[in-house]
């Protein structure tokens, strides 16, 4: 994993979120939220924050996301904005693409789109 201030949101505990939206649910529409997010089931739709965004490795994501930073160990498919980061680790996969100011795809990961890296997105995750 990487070494930055940025990534401490990806080394938390399911316990750590205020939220987690659990493995047996399916959610159709969208989602806005303020505080990290975890997600474990899956969702359909868009997703919109101003806050962190954790994809679990069972979660299955069919939406445009935008949110502060987002770690991808599940599947995505949809496009991704992520303020400051967007990390997929070597057990998930992106069908989108991807801007922000840094990405990290970790060996074994997949990804398929295009990537768009911007020195800053300020005024929030669009």
């Amino acid at each position: 994993m990487v070494e930055d201030k940025d990534t401490t949101v990806f080394e938390l505990d399911e316990e750590d979120f205020d939220t987690v939206m659990a493995s047996d649910i399916t959610f159709n529409g969208s989602i806005k939220f303020a505080q990290p997010f975890m997600i474990k089931g899956k969702v359909n739709g868009t997703i919109e924050a101003t806050s962190d965004l954790y994809i679990d490795s069972g979660a299955e994501v069919n939406a445009d996301i935008s949110a502060n930073r987002v770690l991808v160990k599940g599947k995505v498919k949809g496009n991704i904005t992520g303020k400051k980061m967007i990390f997929v680790t070597a057990s998930g996969s992106v069908e989108g693409d991807l801007t922000t100011a840094q990405v990290v795809l970790e060996p074994g990961s997949k990804f398929s789109g295009s990537c768009t890296m911007t020195k800053d997105l300020q005024g929030g995750a669009r």
